[in-house]
């Protein structure tokens, strides 16, 4: 899928100015085959299989929550072991968010097998950030709720068919883990939301850091879109960019490979925002001035 280039020396962190000598004419960035265009509104109602899929990975995930749940109450675990998994699934799973939004977005295309509608939707939404905010629960969230209903379901019966003092920590790790990996594009789609929007509540979660806050997620959509890739709480935001883990990563991938990841280049004409009338990122955090709602792609 990616032509090779020479391993002729270690690029820069941050994006060249310029190409070196020996990649000029070899090296294919991954992109986008077409650039990324804005969706019909039926695109984003919700559909009747994507309303079955959501309501098939919330019963999995009220199933597996249910079991830790009861097997509390039976006094078969104390309490204190499922709420630790729990919180500790909470932080995994904002982590686990960031590594495959950074992946989306910097490897692969609208047609790499499986994950190709994926890239083509996360790089369609720098392209225009606010459609989160229009588009429907379940038309946002069926997907990883597909993902979940087919997943969770063995998870929690393994986990029951080994039973043991610790069955109701794991029930309560998985359930946790996979209703925050559903929910954060919900999470997602409220960072992107005017103030005024959001449900009553959220502002303040959003200010706690217990979701993913507006302010921290504008940052993302910001040139070079190299940071902040976090979208459950954003707790690991700073130690990921901080610390530079994907740059590593990225620079481990480029001399296995030879593939650059997009954030190296120059910003793709597919990546530049166009749709800035609805959400903190296209008018800033605190801009509630401009309610003109726009139409946009994933």
């Amino acid at each position: 899928m990616y032509a090779l280039t020479p391993r002729c020396h270690l690029p820069p962190l941050r994006r060249p100015s310029s190409p070196a000598p020996c990649q000029a004419a070899t090296t294919t960035t991954p992109s986008l085959s077409t650039t990324p265009s804005r969706a019909a509104a039926d695109e984003l109602r919700s559909t009747w299989p994507q309303r079955a899929w959501t309501a098939a990975g919330s019963a999995a995930i009220l199933s597996s929550l249910g079991t830790s749940a009861s097997l509390v109450a039976s006094g078969a675990s104390p309490a204190a072991a499922p709420l630790a998994a729990a919180l500790a699934a909470y932080s995994l799973a904002d982590l686990a968010t960031g590594v495959y939004h950074w992946l989306v977005d910097n490897y692969g295309d609208a047609s790499t097998p499986l994950w190709g509608p994926q890239i083509a939707a996360f790089q369609g939404h720098h392209r225009y950030p606010s459609t989160i905010t229009l588009r429907d629960p379940c038309n946002n969230l069926h997907a990883l709720a597909r993902a979940v209903a087919l997943a969770l379901v063995p998870v929690d019966a393994a986990i029951s068919a080994a039973g043991g003092g610790g069955a109701a920590a794991a029930h309560a790790f998985a359930g946790t883990f996979a209703a925050c990996v559903v929910l954060s594009q919900q999470f997602h789609a409220w960072a992107h939301e005017k103030r005024r929007r959001l449900p009553p509540g959220v502002e303040a979660l959003q200010g706690a850091g217990v979701l993913v806050s507006r302010a921290q997620h504008a940052a993302h959509h910001r040139a070079p879109y190299d940071s902040n890739y976090c979208i459950v709480s954003g707790m690991w935001n700073g130690v990921l960019d901080r610390y530079r883990v994907f740059e590593v990563l990225e620079t481990v991938v480029y001399l296995r490979t030879g593939v650059r990841p997009r954030s190296w280049d120059e910003t793709d004409v597919s990546w530049m925002e166009v749709d800035t009338a609805v959400g903190a990122v296209a008018d800033g955090p605190d801009d509630d001035d401009n309610d003109d709602e726009a139409t946009g792609a994933r």
